[in-house]
């Protein structure tokens, strides 16, 4: 699980440990993510499905795409498709992904790059293996996380940011246990590189095993984890969480989580993913690739894809 990496995190900027009288938040759940397939059949963990949409918000759904060590022949993505009404933030881990969108959006993701894309008022994508990777097959692995736009935004125009992996805001904690990837949002002062509609933070961290961190957390916003790979803990009360796990974490300062000292040779370290946003508050008509606040934009948007005013699939040129 490569992502993007350092040999010594100790030369990265450090964030500040909380003081004691910080108020850690407590762990109200721990879900486990049940697997299933997306497109034209990659394999996916659902990784928030049964948390309440009150404990999710602004987010809508995250899917871990892999771990999956494709044979040749075997790469999987996605035939075209609309969005309206949300963004989607595609982060590759391992592997190579293509992406084209009826904007003229796109390019190619590799090991640590994001793709974001503001779907906004509405428009069509895919997102597909190289074809190099087709012939040869390799790892791929990677999530792929739907945010919510505010009514305000819902029909703002698309936008498509490319973050490349070296664009990522790299920290670490005080005593070098863990190395953070700050995709988007803020941490302890430091920004990443993600412009957002909705207020953020997004981190992947690799914590080293027997390594605790706590992160200052804002308190107007919500916080969540997801174990991509290894075993740990989450809270002050030492909950175990796994591969697959979701975590769901209550009011307060600050957000801890701790690798347990003894890992596994395929995953030596606790890999996680950290986010929260500020909650939006406003209702949410969700239905497959829609995300409005009525059943009647719902129904707006499939007469506009059946329309066409989504947009058009490209012409495809020799």
């Amino acid at each position: 699980m490569p992502a993007i990496t350092v040999e010594n995190p100790l030369t990265l900027p450090r964030v500040t440990t909380p003081t004691p009288s910080a108020a850690d938040r407590p762990v109200r759940a721990v879900v486990t993510a049940p697997s299933g397939f997306e497109g034209e059949g990659f394999p996916v963990r659902r990784a928030f499905a049964g948390i309440h949409h009150r404990n999710l918000d602004p987010f809508i759904m995250m899917d871990q795409m892999g771990e999956v060590e494709y044979a040749p022949g075997e790469p999987k993505g996605t035939p075209w498709h609309p969005h309206r009404g949300f963004e989607t933030v595609t982060y590759l881990i391992d592997g190579t992904f293509v992406h084209q969108d009826s904007e003229g959006g796109g390019g190619v993701i590799n090991d640590g790059d994001t793709q974001w894309m503001t779907a906004g008022s509405g428009l069509l994508h895919i997102e597909a293996p190289p074809e190099s990777l087709v012939v040869s097959g390799g790892l791929f692995h990677g999530i792929q996380l739907w945010v919510n736009l505010p009514a305000r935004s819902k029909m703002a125009t698309p936008r498509y940011q490319d973050i490349g992996g070296g664009n990522v805001r790299l920290l670490t904690t005080e005593d070098g246990g863990a190395l953070l990837r700050l995709i988007a949002g803020e941490l302890d002062g430091h920004s990443g590189p993600g412009v957002t509609h909705t207020p953020i933070t997004l981190i992947h961290a690799t914590v080293a095993p027997g390594a605790q961190i706590t992160l200052p957390w804002r308190t107007d916003f919500n916080a969540l984890a997801y174990v991509l790979a290894g075993r740990g803990s989450a809270g002050t009360g030492g909950r175990p969480v796994e591969l697959g796990q979701a975590v769901v974490f209550g009011a307060g300062d600050t957000v801890t989580v701790r690798a347990d000292a003894a890992q596994d040779s395929h995953t030596p370290s606790l890999e996680i993913m950290l986010l929260g946003g500020l909650p939006i508050r406003e209702p949410v008509a969700h239905y497959g690739p829609f995300v409005m606040n009525t059943h009647a934009e719902l129904a707006q948007a499939f007469e506009d894809f059946k329309a066409g005013r989504l947009g058009r699939i490209p012409a495809v040129h020799d």
